[in-house]
């Protein structure tokens, strides 16, 4: 099922567990929920996840490092028919700021395989520093610009106005939406930057954009004066959200204007299912959601999200006691 890409020598951005894959990974998981203190954010617990990550079945370890070496022209890696727990799940939380704690298979699987891809992090500022956190329509939330929310979310870089934003981003779907109709919506800029005209490119390279805090987070802010586009010029990393980053000047603002048209013209949607997890590479990918209406009894939309960097070190100022959560 994996062919050989052209543009990049990237194999398949899918990769289908098999049922015996399937059945040694959830046997995996279930060992690791059952460590003391049995809690995601325990450092011990994080400790024996990370080292127990090196025994995810051989093919999914090859395609994860393969993923972490280069991300391919779509910068996505999903993953399908991971275990969920047999007995079900329990109703989709409707609460600000859900967060998963406890060891269970799904938010286990989620560090695992984040914990394969590299370091998994989180913000104190968002989601009281929680690991595992849980994507859900919430009916305060509903008209936001955030993981709460139901109405189009816009393409962006996750948290695009920290100075350690993830480097990936990872999406457990635990139950799809209703009638499994809403979208992530995805747009490399490898796919995009040649529709964009040379002359906006260099205005996108130059630190003439800001950027404001999400609404997750508890405190807000705006980033330092910055370029949207950074790195090579003919492979750039791209950091931008489109509801929260402005120009400095009109030229700045008309070069955010191509940059999203020619995003928009690329864009995939990617509908998960119950045991589907997509990883995004945040340097490369902005992503987004389609709206959708909740009907808030129990069966909604739910992800499990997490954050990964893969040099953990560089992030050390940020990391009171060396810990994972980003201050």
């Amino acid at each position: 099922m994996v062919s050989a890409n052209a543009d990049y020598g990237k194999e398949s951005s899918l990769l289908e567990l098999t049922g015996e894959e399937r059945t040694a990974l959830e046997e995996l998981a279930e060992r690791l929920a059952l460590v003391e203190p049995a809690l995601i954010d325990d450092p011990d617990w994080r400790t024996h996840a990370r080292r127990e990550s090196c025994r995810v079945p051989v093919r999914l370890s090859r395609a994860v490092r393969d993923f972490a070496y280069d991300a391919g022209p779509d910068g996505t890696l999903t993953i399908s028919n991971l275990p969920l727990p047999a007995s079900g799940l329990p109703p989709t939380p409707t609460v600000r700021d859900s967060v998963e704690r406890a060891a269970t298979t799904p938010a286990t699987l989620a560090m695992l395989l984040g914990s394969e891809l590299g370091a998994v992090i989180a913000y104190r500022e968002e989601k009281q520093g929680a690991l595992v956190q849980n994507v859900v329509p919430v009916p305060a939330l509903a008209d936001s610009q955030s993981n709460g929310g139901s109405v189009r979310l816009e393409f962006h870089t996750e948290n695009a106005f920290h100075p350690h934003r993830p480097d990936f981003v990872g999406l457990l779907c635990l139950r799809p939406a209703h009638e499994d109709q809403v979208g992530t919506q995805v747009a490399s800029i490898r796919r995009a930057l040649p529709l964009i005209d040379d002359g906006i490119r260099a205005v996108l390279h130059e630190p003439r954009f800001l950027t404001e805090a999400p609404p997750s987070f508890r405190s807000n802010g705006l980033s330092e004066p910055k370029p949207v586009l950074d790195g090579a010029p003919e492979d750039p990393d791209i950091c931008v959200d489109f509801h929260a980053t402005g120009g400095l000047d009109e030229g700045a603002e008309k070069a955010l204007v191509q940059l999203r048209e020619a995003l928009w013209a690329v864009r995939s949607d990617v509908v998960l299912g119950p045991g589907d997890m997509i990883f995004v590479d945040n340097r490369i990918v902005v992503h987004g959601r389609v709206a959708f209406s909740p009907r808030y009894d129990g069966n909604d939309r739910w992800l499990h999200r997490v954050f990964v960097h893969l040099d953990h070190r560089r992030s050390r100022g940020f990391r009171p006691g060396n810990g994972a959560v980003l201050t």
